[in-house]
């Protein structure tokens, strides 16, 4: 029932209306330093957008945002800050795409065309350097050694610096989110039903207005995903 309800989600990501605030392409001139630190510590980074994404409440955390089968398994209500930083560092390719996932579906965004592009490279680039590795491993032949060495020497470095750009992506979106780039466009409040990501095919399709002061800028305690 569980990875159905998954699948429903990522069919449903391809029905959201709102765009990331600025794609991979763009996210190096959007904040050209964050992103050198995404690069470079990017397990430290990925724990500190994760925390901010639950709003600094910690007690909210699953395990990878509740999107994998050892959600919710994991003593995360016990020691929550040692369960994330063990998943950045562990598991980080999931904690980014975790975080991903959790921001797409709190604020119904799609991924652009060239970003899915540009995430797939990154995949099938990673399986032709594993293939060339088995390869070379079963032939011996020193030239497909040195090539599959230096496929995966490349899909490391398309691996680090995708992961980099998402992250200031998700970043530059959540600065969106708390109005570091001033008042959004105003919009009514939406029925509980529309809140639903699973039930709601077609979910708001404006911005995210600032929160009344005093009032949490997440979904209540009785919110229901």
């Amino acid at each position: 029932m569980a990875s159905q309800a998954h699948l429903d989600k990522m069919q449903l990501r391809q029905n959201y209306r709102n765009l990331w605030h600025t794609d991979l392409m763009r996210t190096i001139q959007q904040d050209p330093p964050y992103c050198c630190l995404a690069l470079w510590c990017g397990p430290c980074v990925s724990y500190m957008l994760r925390k901010r994404a639950l709003y600094n409440d910690m007690s909210r955390y699953v395990c990878c945002a509740g999107y994998m089968p050892c959600s919710g398994r994991c003593g995360e209500s016990r020691c929550p800050q040692f369960c994330l930083a063990t998943e950045v560092f562990l598991c980080f390719g999931n904690s980014v795409a975790s975080t991903r996932f959790l921001l797409q579906d709190e604020f119904n965004i799609q991924t652009t065309q060239c970003d899915n592009c540009i995430i797939g490279f990154m995949f099938c680039l990673q399986q032709i350097a594993c293939i060339f590795s088995i390869v070379a491993m079963i032939v011996g032949s020193d030239e497909i050694s040195e090539a599959s060495q230096i496929l995966s020497c490349l899909s490391d470095m398309v691996y680090c610096t995708v992961c980099a750009c998402m992250q200031t992506q998700h970043k530059v979106e959540m600065d969106k989110r708390d109005g570091k780039f001033g008042p959004q466009p105003a919009m009514g409040v939406p029925h509980v039903q529309q809140m639903s990501r699973l039930d709601q095919p077609y979910p708001p399709n404006v911005g995210y207005p600032p929160p009344a002061y005093g009032q949490p800028n997440y979904p209540p305690p009785g919110y229901q995903r």
